[in-house]
């Protein structure tokens, strides 16, 4: 082989596992068009027999969104495996090198939790595989719940033990965390991991029937999701203080919108709880109070994506590493934002304007604000189908590499 046609994902790092993550999410955004365009009455999802009667009773418009869902589910969710699966090979490999040894004696330790935060995307596409493909799944549901609050659990300790290895160490001694490198958001990755977490959490208090399995769910989720905002909270200010003072580490220009897919996914977690309170504790939220809500975060992803987008421009980011030769691992955190926005567009359409009755179902209003979202989702599959190349392609450009804090 000649080794000036190497890969870049052949000098691996962490980060890799936003491929994972990223190809999930679009998993995830092929299913919203399942969740909301196809009738499930008796339970909060659609399941391979509702999908199967829209399928055999829809038009033909109905019947080619089911055909793309079906198929962009059952792709991206292979992706997803296939990467995940890469990564946790190449981090074992990884583990042993003195690459490994350093990565864990600076900032850049905090990227080991793009880890635990692919695993918990995962869990999360395969029960979405599971209740699109698999006929009769919704009669043996509440046995799976507990499996699934147990895997999460196991991912929640993970990324605990990560976050208490990496805080204890930067924490109890000073001058070990360079704040310097601190100029960006990659500090975040944390946060992001186990606000995935809690919305994995989240999904048995929506769905299950169970008042104490509800519960249960209600509590972990609310754990995970609150720690979640503490950290975002910490990591963002300080962060933000570092990128006043040297400017936005040019690599690591993506992670400004790392807040987007935060939002969603916490977004998704107070929904979740939310209709789980409603079912089993008569807990009731008003539409108009969901619509607002909805609007408030989705006010927050569009401020940040903003940001991210001026200051990506001014460093040229994506003529460099979307475009151009350059690459950096962290440009796959590039499609999460996309993934992001798509998901929330979405429920602010479905569950906030539709339910608050502001704009009738499937109406001209209805598919503008919708169109947004199939957009993002568009730009999210572009962008992982051109990394994809880019770094795993065996004939990619030789591989300009940039350490990544």
């Amino acid at each position: 082989m000649d080794h000036s046609v190497s890969r870049p994902a052949d000098t691996y790092s962490p980060i890799y596992f936003l491929a994972s993550l990223g190809a999930g999410g679009i998993a995830v955004t092929f299913f919203m068009f399942l969740m909301f365009w196809v009738p499930h009455p008796g339970q909060p999802v659609p399941v391979f027999e509702d999908i199967a009667a829209a399928f055999a009773t829809g038009g033909v418009a109905m019947q080619a969104a089911i055909a793309a869902a079906l198929i962009g589910i059952a792709v991206f969710a292979f992706l997803n495996i296939k990467s995940l699966i890469w990564n946790l090979h190449s981090l074992s490999a990884f583990k042993k090198t003195d690459a490994y040894a350093k990565l864990r004696e600076t900032n850049a330790e905090a990227t080991l939790l793009a880890m635990p935060l692919a695993l918990a995307m995962t869990v999360n596409a395969m029960f979405i595989v599971g209740l699109v493909f698999v006929p009769q799944l919704w009669s043996v549901v509440e046995f799976l719940f507990p499996i699934a609050l147990i895997a999460f659990a196991a991912i929640g300790v993970l990324a605990l033990r990560m976050i208490g290895a990496f805080l204890g160490r930067v924490l109890s001694t000073g001058g070990v965390f360079d704040v310097t490198a601190h100029n960006s958001f990659a500090q975040l990755l944390p946060a992001f991991s186990i606000a995935m977490v809690g919305v994995g959490f989240a999904a048995p208090a929506a769905m299950s029937t169970s008042a104490t399995i509800v519960a249960v769910a209600l509590m972990l989720s609310t754990f995970f999701g609150v720690a979640a905002i503490l950290y975002t909270v910490i990591a963002a200010t300080t962060a933000f203080a570092s990128m006043l003072q040297h400017g936005t580490a040019r690599e690591a220009g993506p992670t400004l919108m790392i807040i987007v897919p935060i939002v969603t996914v916490l977004g998704i977690l107070f929904l979740r709880q939310s209709h789980g309170l409603h079912v089993a504790f008569d807990t009731h939220a008003q539409a108009g109070e969901t619509m607002v809500f909805l609007a408030r975060l989705l006010s927050i992803q569009i401020v940040f994506l903003l940001l991210g987008a001026v200051v990506m421009m001014r460093q040229g980011y994506f003529s460099d590493f979307v475009m151009g030769t350059k690459t950096s691992p962290g440009s796959y955190a590039l499609v999460c934002p996309a993934v992001a926005l798509s998901v929330m567009t979405h429920f602010f359409v479905n569950k906030g304007l539709v339910a608050a009755g502001a704009i009738e179902k499937f109406g001209v209003a209805y598919w503008s604000v919708t169109g947004i979202a199939i957009v993002a989702q568009i730009v999210a599959i572009a962008l992982v189908l051109r990394l994809n190349r880019q770094h795993f392609a065996r004939s990619a450009v030789p591989a300009i590499a940039v350490p990544a804090e």
